[in-house]
C-alpha cells in the first residue's frame, strides 16, 4: 500500500486547513512537545533535506529547504525555521506500523514457489476501478498473461506484501530483486484483522500480523476467504535501489526506519516534519517526515511508522497499535499566512 504516486496537496491550502488558530490562540512552544529535548532530530534532518526538492519551489519551504544541507544543530534548526502545530482531530489519532517484508522467491514457478506477484496489466488506467481481489484471484485473470513478477512460496506472503506495497525478494541464487507500488485496482481496503475481530474470532487487543498469519494457515479455505473480504489489489515494478535504502514512498524519495511516517495529504502536507507523542506498548516521542501515504491511512486520527526491513522489522510493526497525538511542523511564514486567514 506504499509508494503510491499521489500528488502533494497544495501547501499553502493545507497550511490553512490545519491551523485553524484563533488571534487569542497562545502558540505552542516546543516545550509543549513531550520529549523534545531528547530526541535526536538529526536523524530527522537527513529525512526532511531528502523531501526538499518536492518542497523547495513552495515559497513558505524554500528558506528552511535552502538552509537545511548546511546545518550542524538539528534542534536549533527546527526551532528557528517551524513552529509546532496540532493536527486537529475528532479523538485519538491510531499509529500503526509497516515495514518492507524480505521474502524468499523464485523468477519462475516451482513446486514451492507457486504464488505469483503481478505487474499492472496493461488494460489498467491511472483512477480506474478494476476487479476485486476475489474476482482476480477466484477467476484467474491474470494468470498466463506473463504479468508474473516473481513467485512466493505463502499465498499469505502474497497478500501482505501488497498491504505492505514493497518488498526484498531473495532470489534461488541468492541475489536480491526488491519490488515497489506500480498501481492498484482501486478498490477501498479493509483490514482482515478487523474483519477477525469483528466475528469474534479474536479480541482486537489480540490481533497482530502473526495472529492473522497463523490463523490463516490453521484455516486455509475460511483463510482464503478472509483475504478476499479486502477487495483491494496492489501491482508492482522492479525498483533498483541502494540496499541501505528504505522503499520508494508516496513522495518519490526512501522512507527511513523510525523516522517516516504515512499520513493523510489531505491534513498533513507531505514532506512536513511531524512530532509524534505515543502512548502503549512501543511509546514514541520523536521528530518523524511526512514521506508516505496508504489507503489505510485516512483522516488526521491516523498514522503509519516505517519500522524497517525485514522479519525482525515485521514482527514490531506487526504488533504496533497506539494512540497519540501529532503536531506538524510548519514554516514560521507558512504559519503566519495560515493564522492571517483563519483571522480574516
Amino acid at each position: 500500500m506504499r509508494g503510491v504516486a499521489d500528488a502533494i496537496a497544495p501547501i499553502l491550502l493545507a497550511l490553512t486547513l490545519l491551523c485553524p488558530v484563533s488571534s487569542t490562540a497562545a502558540p505552542l512552544t516546543y516545550a509543549d512537545l513531550p520529549g523534545w529535548e531528547q530526541d535526536d532530530q538529526a536523524a530527522a534532518l537527513h529525512a526532511f533535506i531528502a523531501s526538499c526538492p518536492a518542497l523547495a519551489e513552495k515559497p513558505d519551504w524554500a528558506a528552511a529547504c535552502d538552509a537545511a544541507p548546511h546545518q550542524t544543530d538539528a534542534r536549533a534548526f527546527f526551532e528557528h525555521y517551524f513552529r509546532p502545530v496540532p493536527v486537529p482531530t475528532r479523538g485519538p489519532t491510531l499509529f500503526t506500523g509497516y515495514y518492507e517484508p524480505e521474502l524468499h522467491a523464485s523468477p519462475v514457478r516451482t513446486a514451492r514457489f507457486a504464488y505469483p506477484i503481478y505487474r499492472k496489466p496493461p488494460e489498467l488506467n491511472p483512477g480506474q476501478v478494476w476487479y476485486d481481489r476475489a474476482t482476480i484471484e477466484g477467476q484467474g485473470l491474470l494468470a498466463g498473461r506473463g504479468l508474473e513478477l516473481a513467485w512466493l512460496a505463502d499465498p499469505v506472503d502474497v497478500f501482505f506484501l501488497q498491504v505492505q506495497g514493497s518488498g526484498r525478494l531473495v532470489m534461488p541464487d541468492g541475489h536480491v530483486m526488491r519490488v515497489g507500488f506500480a498501481a492498484k485496482n482501486n478498490r477501498p481496503y479493509r483490514s482482515i484483522g478487523r474483519e477477525l475481530a469483528d466475528r469474534g474470532v479474536f479480541p482486537a487487543a489480540q490481533i497482530s500480523a502473526r495472529t492473522i498469519r497463523n490463523w490463516i494457515h490453521a484455516n486455509p479455505a475460511d483463510g482464503r476467504a478472509l483475504m478476499w473480504t479486502n477487495p483491494s489489489y496492489v501491482f508492482f515494478r522492479p525498483v533498483s535501489l541502494d540496499p541501505a535504502l528504505g522503499p520508494i514512498g508516496g513522495m518519490a524519495v526512501p522512507v527511513t526506519p523510525g523516522r517516516s511516517v504515512a499520513v493523510d495529504p489531505r491534513h498533513v502536507p507531505l514532506g512536513a516534519p511531524v512530532w509524534i507523542d505515543t502512548e502503549g506498548n512501543q511509546p514514541m516521542k520523536r521528530l518523524m517526515v511526512a514521506q508516505d501515504v496508504g489507503s489505510a491511512i485516512k483522516g488526521p486520527e491516523r498514522a503509519d511508522v516505517f519500522v524497517g526491513s525485514g522479519f525482525r522489522a515485521g514482527e514490531v510493526a506487526g504488533s504496533m497499535r497506539d494512540t497519540g497525538r501529532m503536531f506538524v511542523l510548519m514554516p514560521v511564514s507558512g504559519l503566519t499566512l495560515a493564522n492571517a486567514d483563519a483571522r480574516e
